[in-house]
C-alpha cells in the first residue's frame, strides 16, 4: 500500500503540493476503496494559492486534504521555475473523468453532490449513459444551508458510496469535506468545483490546445467576462508578484550558499 508520508512534496507559497502523476493517484484511490480508508483529494490552482495566503480557513481546509495536487498550469510552472518541478498538471475535472472510468470498470458506487438541481440531474443522466458499470449511490444539489449539512452528510453515509464528488465553490466545498468526511465514511472524496457544469454542457471546457498552453482560464473569461475577468485579473496579478518574490528568495539563498562555500 502507498504510504502518504512517503509521497514527496513541494512547498509553493506556503502550501505543500504532492508530486504525483495521474496513474499514481488512481492506484492510491483503488487501494483506499479496497481498505475503506479515507482519502481526501485536494487540488490547488493559482487562485487557491493566492487566496489561501489571506484566508486561514481556506488554507487549513486545503492542508486537511490527504493529498494536494497541482490543478493549475501556473502552479506547475512555478514549481519548475524555482527548481522543484512537479511532474504534471492534474486538473480536478480530469481526475473526475478518470475516476468515472475506473468506477465503470470496478463497479464502484459514486455519489454526486453539488451544482443546481437540473445540472446534477443532467450529470447523473450523462454518467448512466456513458458509464453503465458505475453505480449511482445518490445525488443532490449543492444549495443547502449550514443547518442542513448534517442531514446531507448522513444521507451520503447511508448511500455506502465508494467515491464522492463535491461540485461547490471554494472554500465551501473544502470546509464541507473537512467537517463531514469522517461522518460520511466515503473512502475517496474529491472536490470538483464547477466540473458538473462542464459535464452537463452548461459551460464549455477550453480546447485541448489551450489546456496544454496553460491558458484555460482565458477561455473561461471569454465565456463569462462579467463574472470572471476581475477574479483572474486580480489573482493572476498577485500570483505574478508572488512568483517574483519566490524567485528572488531562491536567488538570494543561492548567492549566500556560494559566499559561505568561498
Amino acid at each position: 500500500m502507498v504510504m502518504l508520508s512517503e509521497i514527496p512534496k513541494v512547498n509553493l507559497l506556503g502550501l505543500d503540493i504532492h508530486k504525483m502523476r495521474m496513474e499514481e493517484v488512481l492506484v492510491l484511490c483503488e487501494e483506499r476503496i479496497a481498505e475503506r480508508q479515507r482519502l481526501l483529494l485536494g487540488v490547488v490552482n493559482v487562485a487557491k494559492l493566492v487566496n489561501s495566503r489571506k484566508n486561514p480557513q481556506l488554507k487549513a481546509s486545503v492542508e486537511d486534504a490527504d493529498v494536494v495536487l497541482a490543478d493549475g498550469a501556473g502552479v506547475v510552472w512555478l514549481s519548475r521555475w524555482i527548481g522543484y518541478p512537479l511532474p504534471e498538471r492534474l486538473a480536478g475535472i480530469d481526475i473526475m473523468y478518470r475516476l468515472l472510468k475506473l468506477s465503470d470498470e470496478k463497479k464502484y458506487r459514486v455519489y454526486f453532490l453539488g451544482a443546481k438541481p437540473e445540472v446534477v440531474q443532467e450529470v447523473v443522466s450523462y454518467v448512466r449513459a456513458h458509464y453503465p458499470g458505475l453505480q449511482v449511490a445518490g445525488f443532490r444539489d449543492g444549495y443547502f444551508s449550514e443547518e442542513e449539512s448534517a442531514e446531507v452528510a448522513e444521507a451520503i453515509r447511508e448511500s455506502r458510496a465508494d467515491i464522492l464528488f463535491v461540485a461547490m465553490t471554494s472554500p465551501k466545498k473544502e470546509n464541507f469535506l473537512t467537517r463531514w468526511s469522517k461522518t460520511m465514511d466515503v473512502p475517496v472524496c474529491h472536490g470538483v468545483g464547477g466540473s458538473f457544469d462542464v459535464v452537463a454542457g452548461v459551460v464549455k471546457r477550453a480546447p485541448l490546445w489551450m489546456q496544454k498552453l496553460g491558458v484555460e482560464w482565458f477561455f473561461r473569461v471569454l465565456q463569462e467576462p462579467g463574472r470572471m475577468w476581475r477574479r483572474y485579473l486580480v489573482t493572476n496579478s498577485i500570483f505574478a508578484v508572488l512568483c517574483v518574490r519566490a524567485t528572488a528568495g531562491r536567488l538570494c539563498k543561492g548567492f549566500l550558499s556560494v559566499f559561505k562555500g568561498a
